[in-house]
């Protein structure tokens, strides 16, 4: 079973809503701009490559019913900053806003508005397939890596959040390499949390792992550290939000200690990430804007509540994860690289091995 999170033809764009995984499965039509905002702020639709196609795609099927009239590029660049406001941790959606509205610019210089229209639709919809094919080979490096040090034994991964298909345009990042390794028949098991408070793990990771036959496990995430001791993980494969200049990550909240428990055991911790999740603008993590999510979505689980009347709760959406506690290495669709190689690496100065 391959499961589809984003359902584009020209004209047309269906997500699957995430909210109501895994008891029903829902299309939702976004015909506009501000349909995308909504189901990203609402998560409807999560993770930051797919965050940053559906934004992208929401503007591409405006764009084809002729948004704009003859000032697109106006429209477009409106369109773009809504868009990246609705989660600002995730960099994907500000960097594709930043290359999109770069391309449209130059690309307005010589074509009319009709043109332009359409060089910007072609321009999005490349997204797609470019995401797939760099999740195959974050996928592959990752898998490579993990083996290198075990040659011949199957491996247990742990994993945090949903990284898969349902978070990009398919294959996934972190569980991408999950994904490969139990392609090649080397993947014992992967224990995957379950992410409170929206229990992405649970509801999404689990959903996957069980409709394509992937040996998994949930466990919650105050299991982690004792999963660690008792069931011989080889290595912890996380996603990224935004990983910037030094290798310091903004993930789902709950990564940083994940990394501070594997580093206790001795156990290799890797972020999985495309490039377009790299932000070398900002120095370190401490630069990193962290979304706070609603109290609600901890004080209650589907408008149920489960937490003491009157009681205040803060609700970071992320944490940091530092550099140092990335022992494993950051996989790119470029290759497997230590954080204190990144940067060299995304700017053409160091070629992986």
């Amino acid at each position: 079973m391959t499961l589809e999170a984003i359902r584009y033809r020209a004209g047309s764009l269906q997500i699957l809503n995430q909210l109501l995984l895994p008891h029903q499965t829902v299309y939702d039509d976004l015909r506009s701009v501000q349909d995308a905002y909504e189901a990203i702020k609402s998560m409807k639709v999560r993770g930051a490559p797919a965050i940053a196609i559906v934004g992208c795609l929401s503007l591409a099927v405006e764009l084809r019913a002729g948004a704009g009239g003859d000032d697109p590029v106006n429209f477009i660049r409106e369109s773009l900053y809504h868009l990246t406001s609705a989660r600002p941790t995730a960099v994907n959606m500000g960097r594709a806003a930043r290359e999109l509205m770069e391309f449209a610019e130059n690309e307005s210089m010589e074509k009319n508005s009709e043109q332009l229209r359409e060089s910007v639709i072609a321009w999005i919809e490349d997204m797609l397939e470019r995401d797939v094919n760099d999740n195959k080979k974050i996928g592959n490096y990752g898998a490579q890596h993990i083996l290198s040090g075990v040659p011949r034994d199957s491996v247990t991964i742990l994993t945090h959040c949903n990284t898969g298909s349902l978070a990009t345009a398919g294959y996934g990042t972190a569980l991408g390499v999950v994904r490969s390794l139990h392609a090649l028949a080397r993947l014992k098991r992967v224990y995957c949390t379950e992410t409170r408070p929206y229990n992405q793990g649970s509801r999404l990771t689990a959903y996957e792992a069980v409709a394509e036959g992937i040996p998994a496990t949930l466990i919650t995430d105050s299991m982690a550290a004792l999963t660690m001791r008792e069931m011989n993980i080889s290595a912890v494969v996380v996603g990224a939000d935004r990983v910037v200049a030094n290798g310091d990550t903004a993930n789902k909240v709950g990564t940083y200690q994940l990394a501070i428990a594997a580093k206790h055991h001795g156990v290799p911790f890797y972020v999985a990430a495309p490039s377009t999740s790299c932000d070398l603008s900002l120095e370190s993590g401490k630069d990193i804007i962290i979304e706070v999510r609603p109290p609600e979505e901890l004080t209650s689980i589907n408008g149920v509540p489960i937490a003491a009347p009157g009681i205040e709760v803060w609700n970071p959406a992320f944490d940091v994860t530092p550099h140092q506690l990335i022992t494993g290495g950051i996989i790119t669709e470029l290759g497997v690289f230590l954080p204190s190689e990144l940067q060299a690496a995304l700017t053409g100065r160091l070629t992986a091995l």
